[in-house]
């Protein structure tokens, strides 16, 4: 694993599971429910599976996408090890060519991403990674065998969700962690607890309502906001709501008030709660107060934790401003910053992903007259997609949880769903009608793209630097590509298209076809 390549690394793949089979760090857990975080078109599956805690942990996680695999017998139509260096749209053939990286060439009708919106690791181009002497790793690569941490002065780079979830465990087994924080975060007690037996039984026998409820939800779970914004509470009621939603952990923050993304002045409250919060668990002042944020809460991902803030009052624990003192590079013994020299046997890149357009862009993919996807979005600057299923010039392509679609904001499982189930009808209508070919109306594009930028520029997200606007990568061009008009709303509207015979689509048959 010493000073590897992510090309090396990731072109081995052994089994199911997608991003929870790479996302082995110490830690790693699932930041929705587990009993949300489920695949819902089969009863018999969620009544067999059973999870142990709130927030189901990357390893149950795994275990989990593998039954399912079995359970469906799936792994006999997957083929592993494998990678998808390019797809041609062949307008003669009307298929796609996918070119694989063993040298072989497959046909296909139909091309179908189903690559995940996050799993473009990000490793930061620094100079110096190749004369460090220790090992590194990146927390989305990380290896099968267990990192041995015991006795290490380890280096961690970054402080978004992955490297919230292992600074505590792995603070827990180093001599001495050294955090290197570029922005701090508004991150919020998980509070996991392991589920009882009464509570599972009751759930899996509300199964049906559970997946109505689901489904028919702004974020693909059934928790509900409340109605009222922060301003209508007074300084006392409104405390208790936040004192109450930080008690119970996980997202009720979030939905504490209705309008802490919308409104600059219910967001600044919620971020005051939750500085003073970290001014009371972290003993250090001037700790406390590199781990503030000054930003607005919830324009970067909204995190959960296990004992972060308290880990910093450990005394093998240092945290480092890399805004006020940058990195310069990575030498023989660790990382030199512009003020200091920290020696290091391990470092960890917990810097997160290039984010939506990342993992697409990783294919050479090309529609019709050659044109590549990259070129048509100006590698990020002018993303076009129709529902974030499809783009204009790109016939028969489909995207799951694609750009400009909810994906990311709500319950991913549920999300992904809705989108394959989606994907198999419209298959299933072209066939039986005898369309050889769909296509998106570049104006229907447009439309849509314009629809959801009028929705995100409603809310505060846009006003915020985060993976979600890509200015977590060097030189990306800054776009929101989420859909935050409600999924409930979303599969209504996707559901209304493919009633009216997929409108905004050209839909063409061929009367000849090689």
């Amino acid at each position: 694993m010493k000073n590897h390549s992510i090309k090396e690394v990731d072109a081995v793949v052994l089994g199911a599971g997608g991003v929870w089979y790479w996302n082995r760090y110490p830690g790693a857990r699932c930041d929705v429910e587990s009993i949300y975080y489920n695949y819902t078109f089969s009863k018999e599956l969620y009544v067999e599976w059973n999870w142990t805690s709130r927030f189901p942990e990357q390893e149950e996680i795994l275990s989990y996408l593998n039954y399912v695999a079995d359970r469906f017998e799936l792994l006999k139509d997957i083929q592993f090890n494998t990678r998808v260096n390019a797809a041609h749209f062949d307008e003669e053939r009307s298929k796609w060519l996918i070119h694989l990286n063993n040298g072989s060439q497959v046909y296909a009708k139909y091309f179908i991403t189903g690559i995940g919106c996050l799993s473009a690791a990000n490793i930061p181009n620094m100079k110096g990674l190749n004369q460090f002497k220790g090992k590194w790793y990146h927390t989305g690569h990380w290896p099968h065998e267990k990192v041995d941490f015991t006795g290490k002065r380890v280096g961690i780079i970054g402080t978004g969700s992955s490297g919230i979830q292992a600074i505590p465990v792995i603070a827990k087994e180093a001599k001495h962690l050294t955090v290197f924080q570029r922005t701090p975060q508004y991150t919020i007690p998980a509070r996991n607890h392991t589920y009882d037996k009464e509570f599972i039984r009751s759930t899996k026998e509300n199964f049906e309502t559970l997946k109505h409820a689901m489904r028919n939800s702004i974020s693909g779970t059934p928790h509900i906001q409340n109605d009222r914004s922060v301003m209508e509470d007074s300084e006392s009621k409104r405390q208790q709501v936040f004192e109450d939603a930080w008690a119970e952990g996980g997202f009720a923050f979030a939905m504490s008030y209705n309008d802490l993304l919308t409104n600059e002045q219910s967001n600044e409250k919620a971020s005051e709660f939750i500085r003073s919060k970290i001014r009371e668990v972290v003993k250090d002042p001037k700790v406390a107060d590199k781990l503030s944020p000054k930003y607005m809460y919830g324009t970067k991902r909204q995190v959960l934790d296990t004992d972060y803030f308290e880990t910093y009052n450990r005394e093998n624990v240092l945290l480092v401003d890399v805004k006020e003192s940058p990195i310069e590079e990575l030498t023989e013994a660790g990382i030199k910053t512009t003020n200091d020299q920290y020696d290091l046997d391990i470092i960890i890149f917990a810097t997160g992903y290039d984010g939506m357009t990342g993992p697409l862009f990783k294919i050479d993919i090309q529609g019709k007259d050659g044109v590549a996807l990259k070129d048509k979005w100006e590698n990020g600057a002018s993303v076009r997609t129709y529902l974030g299923l499809t783009t204009a010039g790109f016939p028969n392509l489909f995207m799951i949880t694609g750009p400009e679609s909810p994906s990311v904001l709500v319950n991913m499982p549920t999300a992904i769903e809705q989108h394959v189930e989606w994907i198999i009808n419209c298959i299933e209508y072209l066939r039986e009608h005898d369309i050889d070919l769909m296509d998106t109306n570049v104006q229907t594009e447009e439309e849509w793209g314009k629809h959801c930028r009028e929705i995100a520029n409603t809310t505060l997200y846009v006003k915020g630097d985060s993976w979600y606007t890509g200015s977590n990568i060097a030189g990306k061009p800054r776009s929101f590509l989420i859909y935050l008009g409600g999924f409930d709303y979303y599969t209504k509207r996707c559901n209304e298209i493919a009633q009216n015979n997929y409108e905004g689509y050209t839909l063409l048959k061929l009367k000849t076809m090689s």
